[in-house]
């Protein structure tokens, strides 16, 4: 014969969601199958939200939210992302974030692997894919300073520099200027060689180019590769958007300033 059903109060529904952030009707279920025993409800709500995190892993996170947090000698930046605005204006998802914002603060980008079941769990309360799509942190060193920028008000968007010499006020304006421009690299040697030469492959076949003699070719895909490619990718070649007759690095030099690191973190691109 089968068993009886067992009886669920409401009231052990109401703990177990108040518990859980689970739906109603998960909540009932899991304590019918459970036969009422509230922590093997728990871990069985636990178990299908892993499930579940685990379906929503591969859908896109262009929501969310970028925090920085500076203190004497250090900086750090994380991006959360979600897949819908409602969700990244949600207490929970906001408090995970500062969970993250506060762990890697404390023990660096790797800590964020501690979080996982975190992670999974608000996933599966809120029923959106929740990922940490980036966290950096910065220490300073002697004569080194560390600035953040968090782009408002959405906070989609987050810079984090450490720059030797300057001012704090010309580190953050360095900040906000990566946040803008959007470099890929610091410097030119700092570019892998395969993407160099894709560049000149493409440039070698344009009209402009193989319309002139053979014997100038080179000069002119390099004039293009400098203008081009290294002008919009490379931060030391960028146009400075306060002064766009100077390039980042003349500006940088007349403040006495050196990059030393960045990171440029964002959760919608």
């Amino acid at each position: 014969m089968p068993r009886p059903m067992v009886e669920i109060p409401a009231t052990l529904v109401r703990d177990l969601r108040e518990q859980t952030g689970a739906g109603m009707m998960d909540c009932k279920r899991a304590l019918v199958e459970t036969e009422g025993d509230l922590e093997q409800a728990k871990t069985l709500l636990r178990e299908r939200g892993v499930s579940l995190a685990l379906k929503q892993a591969g859908r896109g996170t262009t929501e969310g939210r970028v925090l920085e947090r500076l203190s004497p000698g250090q900086g750090t930046l994380v991006a959360i992302g979600c897949e819908t605005e409602p969700v990244s204006g949600n207490e929970e998802f906001l408090g995970f974030a500062q969970l993250v914002l506060q762990t890697v603060d404390r023990d660096g980008p790797d800590g964020v692997s501690a979080l996982e079941d975190e992670r999974v769990e608000v996933a599966a309360r809120l029923r959106e894919n929740i990922a940490v799509r980036g966290a950096a942190r910065f220490e300073a060193g002697d004569g080194e300073t560390v600035s953040a920028y968090v782009h408002p008000p959405a906070r989609k968007l987050g810079v984090l520099v450490k720059v030797r010499g300057g001012k704090a006020e010309d580190a953050r304006r360095l900040a906000m200027h990566i946040a803008s421009a959007a470099p890929r690299w610091g410097t030119r040697e700092q570019v892998p060689p395969d993407h160099v030469d894709a560049e000149l492959a493409i440039y070698e076949k344009l009209p402009d180019v193989v319309s002139k003699p053979e014997a100038v070719r080179p000069k002119i895909m390099e004039g293009m590769l400098s203008k081009r490619f290294f002008a919009q990718s490379v931060l030391a070649d960028q146009t400075w958007i306060y002064d766009t007759s100077l390039t980042v690095t003349k500006a940088l030099s007349e403040a006495g300033m050196e990059v030393v690191d960045f990171v440029r973190l964002s959760v919608s691109e």
